[in-house]
């Protein structure tokens, strides 16, 4: 995670689009530019940039195929593929169009490349419960990413909730 601490000045998030295109706005004038950033897809995702009303500002590229939105969602996992023992109570971190990332607390026995059900309801209106089946693919002391297994399948509602406001 980039933090103030880190550069000494507040670090701006910039959400990368599928042409390799950023919109960064900076902090102190809201002025607002696209900008070209496919050169650094592979290499550096933090930019020092400079605005023309004088203010200098670091910028986070992110690369990812979809909208992360940062959540605190309350939830149980169900880990389904080999071995299928363990679950327990979790919490929904971020979520996308592609996956999930959950937290849980104390020892867990999961694995990169298990499958699990997880079960959570969302903090709209609605209250909407979800059960997604996924897949495992990062782990992180006890942070957990996984990957919907079926993401075709977003669902009306879940596509809702993650339309940026």
């Amino acid at each position: 995670m980039l933090t103030t601490q880190q550069y000494g000045m507040d670090v701006q998030k910039a959400f990368v689009k599928n042409n390799d295109i950023a919109s960064i706005r900076c902090p102190k004038c809201d002025l607002v530019k696209d900008i070209a950033v496919g050169k650094f897809r592979d290499t550096r995702h933090t930019l020092k940039t400079k605005c023309s009303c004088g203010n200098i500002f670091v910028i986070a590229l992110d690369f990812r195929k979809h909208y992360r939105k940062p959540t605190n969602l309350d939830g149980m996992y169900t880990l389904t593929g080999p071995p299928t023992n363990g679950g327990g109570r979790m919490q929904v971190i971020n979520i996308s169009r592609s996956g999930v990332g959950f937290s849980i607390s104390g020892y867990h026995n999961i694995n990169v490349g298990q499958r699990a059900s997880l079960r959570f309801t969302l903090d709209n209106k609605k209250k909407t419960e979800l059960c997604k089946e996924v897949i495992v693919r990062s782990i992180r002391g006890n942070h957990i990413g996984c990957e919907f297994l079926d993401k075709n399948e977003i669902g009306k509602d879940l596509g809702f909730y993650l339309q940026p406001c």
